[in-house]
């Protein structure tokens, strides 16, 4: 006998997508402390064993971050990443090919202030990454700061996060079976500082290590431009030379993480809150740029490389623009 589930009405599918969002966000805005919180009072309390058995597993596992983590598809394939997807809702779009038998680097652009695009894409199966691009197994980098954090390091990873250091990326990138996409949000948190509707700005003109890492691996560059990624927060204003730009600045090189000041909507109301707005997100995935190998690579041949780079980018931008809505006089500016 089968049994058959009568559908969820709409008020209730709009109530779990909010829901879904409330969590992503308190996960990288709270559980983090959390997660430290309950390591150390775990030490004074009856369960104080608990603390320290993790303390030695993670002795043990400390530099799994930068061997390609521990991904679990259990955790990938949640239904709470289907109803995060719809509140958007967030698209993924392939434009061409990628070879399973090769390697390749994704620049993402923008960062966004919370990467929600690059997270659900590259982090979950919500979008259908495995189905669009079969045989290729997704990495995203993130400051390995969050990888010093009890429990909180192996949610992360669970996702496919990886600590963002030259050791993690070459150890993706150098497998000779291929199959591996590492992708990199290239602006880094810095750019988050500039996160804000209707904004176009990259920080790329001097971000070249990522290029000079595909030429030592001799790994193909692949543009990703996210649409609507800046759109998802309003943002106080911190134009460049403001006393809050340069508290944020100071702030960054103390911790190294951005603090951009975001609001949105709330949970039960539309005025005011740190929920996201429901605009719509499309990562558009570019075609690959061949990259030839080499262990040393010149300064002119980096600067040949990243100006390629920059170019098929644009040329993406461009491209896809008017299906999302974005003015035909708005180009992308990189600083």
């Amino acid at each position: 006998m089968k049994v058959e589930f009568a559908p969820l009405s709409v008020p209730l599918q709009r109530r779990l997508q909010t829901a879904s969002v409330a969590q992503w966000i308190f996960s990288f805005l709270c559980l983090a402390q959390c997660c430290t919180a309950a390591f150390i009072t775990l030490f004074f309390t009856r369960f104080w064993l608990v603390s320290a058995l993790y303390a030695a597993w993670w002795l043990i596992d400390r530099e799994k971050p930068s061997k390609g983590g521990r991904r679990i598809h259990v955790v990938r394939n949640c239904v709470v990443w289907r109803y995060m997807r719809d509140y958007f809702p967030i698209t993924l779009l392939k434009t061409a090919e990628l070879d399973p038998r090769q390697n390749y680097l994704v620049g993402f652009h923008p960062h966004g202030v919370l990467a929600a695009g690059a997270f659900l894409n590259f982090c979950t199966e919500a979008s259908g990454f495995s189905t669009l691009f079969p045989g290729i197994t997704p990495h995203l980098m993130m400051l390995s700061l969050w990888f010093r954090i009890p429990f909180f390091r192996d949610y992360a990873m669970s996702g496919g996060l990886i600590a963002s250091d030259k050791e993690s990326a070459s150890y993706v990138l150098q497998k000779p079976e291929g199959g591996n996409l590492l992708a990199i949000i290239v602006g880094g948190a810095q750019e988050a500082l500039d996160a804000r509707p209707g904004s176009f700005t990259l920080l790329l003109k001097n971000r070249k290590g990522f290029v000079r890492l595909a030429i030592q691996h001799g790994t193909p560059l692949v543009p990703a431009f996210s649409f609507g990624e800046n759109d998802l927060f309003d943002q106080v204003k911190n134009p460049k030379g403001s006393w809050l730009r340069r508290i944020q600045h100071w702030l960054q090189q103390i911790m190294g993480i951005s603090l951009p000041l975001f609001h949105a909507r709330g949970i039960f109301q539309y005025s005011f809150g740190l929920i996201p707005y429901r605009r719509p997100i499309c990562t558009v995935v570019g075609k690959p740029i061949p990259v030839q190998k080499k262990q040393r690579p010149s300064e002119e041949e980096v600067d040949q490389v990243h100006e390629k780079y920059l170019n098929e980018l644009s040329k993406l931008f461009e491209k896809h623009k008017a299906k999302y809505n974005v003015p035909e006089d708005s180009h992308l500016e990189f600083i």
